[in-house]
């Protein structure tokens, strides 16, 4: 049984449709197409995806399989193209260095499934809330909240903060990449579509933040449409 919400939180997961009725399906799958200058960066091209079991991935029948110790890619026939433990102990984790397809594997893995599960993970035992101070975003109010993950989850960073709407809908997300050298981020969320009766959004776009604070616009790091979601 989860403890008592801070109270942003326990909003938020009204509004998107609640962390009981989150809890009655097993999965949620969808169809990615990503863009963005971080790909480019990194030589690593990216295909459209479903949730963190990607394919295609590299070649038409190859297909990548991540979980937190584990990140796989192989072959239509079943066969194992390449493999590693520990993901995240392998990257070069400066601005400009080069990832290898498994480094891609596990930041996107990892990614899609912190980007599919919140905020109704909130909910769940482990994760800590504090209270921060609201920001303007164009002409809206949005409250924060601050979240501590467990130390068990793999995600961008430990603590994130989350921004919501007077509707309760989440409309950014702040962090810093630590496998990409702890670069800033500000991570922005639209176009919400009711599905099986959560709230899913269907636009993402991911700004590096400036020594100043404010958004590096010219430099669009991720982007991502997201379609045809599925519970199961």
């Amino acid at each position: 049984m989860r403890g008592k919400l801070h109270p942003l939180l326990d909003e938020a997961l009204e509004a998107h449709g609640g962390h009981d009725h989150w809890r009655n399906f097993k999965g949620i799958a969808s169809t990615i197409l990503t863009g963005g200058r971080l790909w480019e960066l990194k030589g690593t091209p990216l295909t459209p995806v479903p949730r963190t079991r990607v394919t295609p991935f590299g070649e038409p029948d190859w297909t990548m399989t991540w979980t937190p110790e584990h990140v796989e890619i192989t072959a239509g026939d079943g066969s194992i193209i390449a493999e590693r433990d520990n993901g995240r102990e392998a990257f070069d984790r400066s601005f400009n260095g080069r990832w290898d397809p498994l480094n891609l594997a596990y930041f996107n893995g990892y990614a899609m499934w912190t980007y599919h599960a919140t905020p109704f993970v909130f909910g769940e035992p482990g994760y800590e809330a504090r209270e921060i101070a609201p920001i303007e975003n164009e002409g809206q109010t949005l409250r924060g909240v601050a979240v501590l993950f467990p130390e068990s989850v793999h995600s961008h960073t430990r603590e994130q903060r989350f921004y919501f709407g007077s509707d309760g809908l989440l409309r950014r997300q702040d962090y810093t990449v630590d496998v990409w050298a702890d670069t800033p981020a500000a991570h922005f969320t639209s176009d919400y579509v009711d599905v099986d009766g959560l709230k899913y959004p269907t636009r993402r776009s991911v700004f590096t933040i400036k020594s100043d604070g404010t958004l590096a616009r010219d430099f669009n790091a991720v982007t991502i449409d997201l379609s045809d979601y599925a519970l199961f």
